[in-house]
């Protein structure tokens, strides 16, 4: 029988050396919550160290991420072969894999970095949904495990945590449970400084099932967990816990949180807990009880592996978990690609974007689509998809609601638990309530597709709160981002192309609500849009001017270059669908297509993001303030943004 609590004991001491050691961080939340982490662990959870990618691994994600000495504690206490005692006693050090928040990919063991509260348990909301629809696809002996989360009362609070166990509830996610951290405590002093809410009441309402319990007693700790992975709603325990418990003189207090604890402090502790070992030294017994999870775990995940090997769906499921099928991709995309260039159909980017999709989701067989109740204007439903419901995990559809900030959330969970490739839509200028989920896809560096239309004053009498003239700029300055702002539908189509099989990188394509020409009339196997920008109008001998523009406005730029030729002047158009992609182009393709020539940025959007393209002796044809209610041709012709307009700024520059 396991000493369950010298095993929690061992994660408060971990947590303390090292908090104390780095001289800042956060022990409170490990020490309140060692005790229910340690039975969560010692009777529950199924993972196997030495396979950390196990596909029916249960996930463990600790949404209160600034706890994260918690996690490393217990991967080291598991024998995680990256988790030495080195990188305890190196806690928030340069190098070391012990961050001060737990980083994905950092070491093994991270299902998802976590840090920005609200950010884990959506996630996890996410990733409990693809184990739904991976468990209906290849069944019990294949896919059947469960999302377990700590959650802390700020993570409650994040207005994200609303979208997201709303969504839980309706989706009837029975293999997500939450371990609400109950302990009355925020930076500020007490939860009751700002907040008055009933979290039970609140779950409650939005379908789950709830239960309250001690949070240090822990075999009520182990029996609610118990009904919660029995009962087929989502769950969520409230365990009422000390904040620092074990520390005589600060447990229950906001002083536990971030700070640490003092070395007289430390040694009242240990004797508190009956704890009389050396900092950062764990008695072998200790190990044993920690080290038997993981044989266990072991155990489980080669039985597992057996039921692959025989099952007829093996060679199905590894290829849902594989990179996707570019070569078939390539293929698909370039059949379709020269039919556009003979067709030169004239639609929006957005319909380009659900023409595309059609060509992506017929090839790869586990793309999962989805809006934030704006499918008919995002166009991200293609032909045969069906809706995934709570009584029906088979769909590959999701309708996420007007939750724009959860549907981004919970695609990081998706592409995190693995088996499909995910995107979403929503309008552009709502980028910004998606921002903190976005921000993760890229510094995880998950895969994922944000389907944004309606990208600038383009789409007219909804007015300045829809039109998103700042947003792109935005996008561009987050690193690990490409940003596509497709011209047709050829470029559109080749957007996706890259996105689709992208490894590590999350796409945001911005899509117009008006209709564009198609400007690609002679086929190229070539992806044009993988370079960034190319030269899509050349001239005859040296350049003059060389006109850049993006999307909707490439064909403003195509106009006035011909205004341009009447009158003698030879203007270049370049069109830059990725300013990322291009960036990472030799210096000398770039010098090619740029030119030595002035510069005429064009773009139905701020200036800024523009600076590298354009250099010293240029002009920028945008916008410099919000937008306006109008219908569109009134719009460009107000803000100045027509082909008279970059034809007089070229030539102002010569």
């Amino acid at each position: 029988m396991t000493n369950e609590t010298n095993m929690a004991n061992a994660i408060r001491a971990l947590t303390m050396d090292a908090v104390q050691a780095a001289n800042s961080g956060h022990p409170g939340a490990p020490m309140g919550m060692a005790d229910v982490a340690t039975v969560l662990f010692n009777r529950f959870m199924g993972i196997d160290p030495s396979a950390d990618k196990w596909a029916d691994r249960d996930r463990f994600v600790m949404s209160a991420g600034h706890g994260s000495m918690l996690v490393y504690s217990i991967n080291h206490l598991l024998g995680y072969s990256d988790m030495d005692m080195n990188q305890i006693r190196n806690f928030r050090q340069m190098g070391y894999r012990t961050a001060g928040h737990p980083e994905y990919g950092h070491a093994m063991g991270i299902e998802v970095t976590t840090g920005p509260l609200g950010q884990g348990i959506s996630t996890a909301v996410g990733m409990a949904l693809a184990e739904r629809m991976h468990n209906a696809r290849f069944g019990d002996d294949l896919v059947d495990h469960y999302t377990y989360v700590i959650a802390g009362d700020g993570c409650l609070m994040e207005g994200i945590s609303h979208e997201a166990i709303d969504f839980a509830g309706n989706m009837g996610l029975g293999r997500l449970v939450v371990m609400w951290d109950d302990n009355s405590i925020t930076i500020d002093g007490a939860v009751n400084l700002s907040s008055s809410m009933n979290q039970q009441m609140r779950f409650e309402a939005a379908g789950w099932h709830v239960q309250s319990v001690d949070g240090h007693d822990k075999d009520a700790v182990a029996a609610a967990i118990e009904a919660a992975r029995k009962d087929p709603r989502p769950s969520m325990i409230a365990c009422k816990t000390i904040i620092g418990y074990g520390s005589p003189n600060k447990q229950g207090t906001s002083a536990t949180h971030g700070a640490p604890l003092g070395a007289d402090e430390i040694a009242l502790t240990r004797e508190a807990l009956g704890w009389p070992h050396a900092p950062f030294e764990i008695p072998a017994e200790v190990y044993a009880d920690w080290h038997a999870i993981t044989a266990r775990g072991k155990e489980a995940r080669l039985a597992w592996a057996q039921r692959l090997a025989g099952s007829a769906k093996s060679e199905a499921f590894n290829a849902s978990l594989a990179a996707p099928d570019a070569s078939a991709l390539d293929a698909a995309i370039n059949a379709y690609k020269h039919r556009l260039s003979t067709d030169a159909p004239k639609v929006a980017t957005r319909k380009a974007s659900q023409m595309a999709l059609e060509i992506v989701n017929a090839t790869l067989p586990n793309t999962i689509g989805g809006s934030a109740d704006l499918t008919g204007s995002n166009l991200t439903k293609t032909s045969g998809m069906e809706t995934v419901t709570r009584d029906n995990y088979t769909g590959n559809y999701i309708y996420y609601g007007v939750r724009e900030h959860g549907m981004a959330a919970a695609m990081n969970g998706i592409a995190l638990h693995g088996g499909f490739l995910a995107y979403g839509g929503t309008f552009l200028v709502f980028a910004d309530y998606c921002r903190g989920a976005m921000r993760l896809s890229a510094l995880m560096g998950l895969p994922v597709s944000y389907v944004m239309t309606h990208d600038s004053i383009g789409l007219g009498e909804d007015g300045p709160t829809h039109q998103p003239v700042e947003t792109i700029a935005s996008l561009r300055a987050m690193p690990n981002t490409w940003v596509f702002r497709p011209a047709d539908v050829v470029e559109t189509a080749e957007s996706w192309q890259i996105a689709a099989t992208s490894k590590t990188t999350p796409s945001v394509h911005c899509l117009s609500r008006q209709g564009l020409p198609c400007l690609r009339t002679k086929h190229t196997d070539a992806n044009m849009v993988s370079r960034g920008a190319y030269v899509l109008r050349d001239t005859a001998g040296e350049r003059d001017v060389t006109l850049i523009a993006t999307g909707s406005e490439v064909e403003i730029a195509i106009n006035a270059a011909e205004a341009l030729a009447k009158d003698g002047i030879k203007a270049c158009v370049v069109s830059a669908p990725c300013f990322e992609l291009f960036a990472t182009q030799d210096a000398a393709y770039r010098d090619e297509v740029l030119g030595s020539a002035p510069r005429v940025g064009v773009e139905a959007a701020i200036e800024q993001s523009w600076g590298k393209l354009l250099g010293g002796n240029s002009a920028f044809v945008g916008m410099t303030g919000f937008g306006a209610s109008a219908p569109i041709n009134e719009l460009y012709t107000h803000f100045g943004i027509t082909a008279e307009a970059v034809a007089t700024a070229a030539k102002n520059l010569l």
